[in-house]
């Protein structure tokens, strides 16, 4: 069965076998998240192209798109993790609950627990699983035993891992699998109790069972959490996300509920590229 009609039967298995309809044109929504007019530059090089689109809250948005198509950019732009990289700049408007990330009077470092982050390869500190999820808590000035215990134990249970690690909490986080690392990186993440994860191919070094578990795991988190995640892989996309944005060359060429990507899209480039026809 060629990949797209294995994408679209689990879209379909997923929206109770209904064809998507088409549906009017939908650049922009009300949501958590608010991207207006959005233009990102590396130097000269302008990567983001009058980028709009709204993020619902406590929902998966996936961004697809080959390599290069600035879905990346975009992400990082959310918690400003871009601004590590000389000579970048932006135009336009990247908000949060209405607020401009962007403004002048921004605190990063606040926004940066509101918005977590997850990357693409899991990067456990050389510490006991334990201090992995603590380091963060005593950065910020918390050193109580007892509630830097529930923290770890409660982000670690968050993120489907507790059981594997609880008896072995002060052992390295590199002695983990891949996945588990992954997920211990996740914990990590939701231990300054943050309101939004930001998930960079979380699961493309990973085998197909700790990718099980991943997307699992996002499905699950979504009731507390807006999740975004930039992917590669469609039928994860189709899987695990409730809204699709693809991305052409720094461009925003459709944007809608997932199963009208999959099954209806309205453009021809999002058709071609979903089918395999390019990317």
């Amino acid at each position: 069965m060629p990949a797209i009609d294995i994408v679209r039967e689990e879209v379909s298995r997923m929206s109770g076998g209904e064809r998507a309809h088409a549906v009017e044109p939908q650049a922009s929504i009300t949501g958590k998240i608010e991207v207006s007019q959005f233009n990102f530059f590396y130097g000269d090089t302008k990567v983001l192209h009058e980028v709009s689109l709204g993020i619902p809250e406590k929902q998966v948005t996936a961004f697809i798109g080959p390599s290069g198509c600035g879905k990346s950019t975009l992400l990082r732009s959310m918690n400003r993790m871009n601004d590590i990289i000389a000579g970048t700049r932006t135009e336009g408007t990247l908000a949060i609950d209405g607020r401009d990330v962007y403004a002048p009077k921004t605190d990063v470092v606040a926004l940066r627990r509101r918005v977590g982050m997850v990357f693409q390869k899991s990067n456990p500190f050389p510490k006991s699983i334990y201090e992995n999820i603590a380091y963060g808590l005593r950065i910020g000035g918390l050193n109580d035993r007892k509630l830097l215990d529930g923290i770890v134990e409660s982000s670690l249970r968050r993120a489907a891992i507790w059981d594997e690690v609880k008896d072995r909490l002060g052992a390295s986080a590199l002695t983990l699998s891949g996945g588990q690392q992954q997920r211990l990186c996740i914990a990590r993440a939701l231990a300054v109790d943050p309101e939004i994860l930001l998930m960079d191919e979380p699961a493309s070094a990973l085998d197909p069972i700790a990718t099980q578990k991943i997307e699992e795991l996002v499905y699950e988190l979504k009731s507390n959490y807006t999740i975004v995640i930039v992917t590669h892989n469609m039928q994860q996309a189709a899987r695990i996300s409730d809204r699709t944005a693809f991305f052409m060359l720094g461009k925003l060429v459709e944007y809608d509920e997932t199963k009208t990507i999959f099954m209806n899209p309205r453009e021809k480039m999002t058709e071609d590229y979903i089918t395999g026809r390019f990317g």
